[in-house]
């Protein structure tokens, strides 16, 4: 029987951990200090980076146009969140439920998941056109007044949310049923006999042990749509008159077209500050929950 070495067996495990230790510290950490370094310079790619001290914060907070895109980028996330958060529960209520199709609604409302940004963003160009698109055909044939969604500077972002929401509501549902599944029946039958109906058996049960799973979706909902990029890129590339021009892309903009690198990167800095604060109150809020099922 061999005797345990403590040294040997920490010996091995950092000699284990050092492959990846030294990959996380180049290319994690170093250009992660690096970028928070940047903040204090500016600079324009080719030329030598000049100190300026808090510069760039001074003129964030001064600049109309990155303050209208911080604006647009809470808005999109109050187009997003609340409609992804109750329309996956219900979803994924009637996906868990004895229900016959269930198989059919998780696939049906997963696979659109699954999509390329592209596909999905050109697929719903398509059928936002005010002359050929579905959507208006189906409007015309309503009576109503035909819309130009993605021209339109009030249904623009309205236009791209609810795109986000088809797009992205199936990774919700899938979190969902994961904690419906953890459920145990019994709570149920022990309030079937109390003579509970199916929607107090949901209030007084399924939403307040499904706790954690609502902080989980909330905030990380919360943090996709605040870096939203790519839909709006291609959509409207931040139109109509600037209406849909989200923070990513200013700093895109910001940082590549007009090789601010400086400021492009105080931006970032800021969001990532915005979304540091909602992962903190995420860690807070799951650790409370925790607690409360330990008690």
């Amino acid at each position: 029987m061999g005797v345990y070495n403590k040294k040997k067996h920490a010996a091995l495990a950092y000699l284990f951990f050092a492959p990846f230790g030294a990959l996380l510290i180049v290319f994690k950490l170093i250009p992660f200090a690096n970028s928070i370094r940047m903040v204090f310079y500016k600079w324009d790619i080719l030329g030598t980076p000049q100190f300026i001290g808090f510069a760039n914060f001074t003129k964030m907070f001064s600049d109309k146009v990155f303050l209208s895109s911080l604006w647009h980028t809470f808005y999109f996330v109050i187009l997003v969140v609340p409609p992804i958060m109750i329309l996956s529960f219900l979803i994924a209520i009637l996906a868990n439920s004895r229900a016959y199709g269930k198989g059919f609604v998780r696939s049906a409302f997963y696979l659109p998941y699954t999509l390329t940004i592209s596909v999905v963003c050109l697929t719903w160009s398509l059928l936002y056109n005010p002359y050929f698109g579905l959507i208006s055909k189906f409007t015309k044939a309503l009576g109503l007044k035909t819309i130009n969604w993605l021209v339109d500077p009030f249904w623009a972002m309205p236009a791209i949310a609810i795109t986000t929401i088809w797009w992205t509501i199936g990774f919700c549902v899938v979190l969902y049923i994961a904690g419906l599944q953890q459920i145990p029946s019994s709570y149920y039958e022990a309030a079937e006999l109390d003579g509970a109906n199916g929607f107090k058996k949901m209030i007084f049960i399924t939403i307040p042990l499904l706790k954690r799973v609502h902080v989980l979706v909330i905030v990380t909902q919360i943090i996709a749509s605040l870096q939203i990029f790519g839909q709006v890129y291609i959509m409207t590339a931040g139109g109509p008159a600037g209406k849909t021009r989200t923070v990513i892309q200013y700093i895109y903009e910001q940082g590549f077209r007009y090789f601010r690198m400086g400021y492009a990167q105080s931006m970032a800095f800021v969001l990532f500050l915005i979304m540091l604060i909602f992962a903190y109150f995420q860690l807070r809020l799951m650790i409370s929950s925790s607690k409360e099922e330990l008690i």
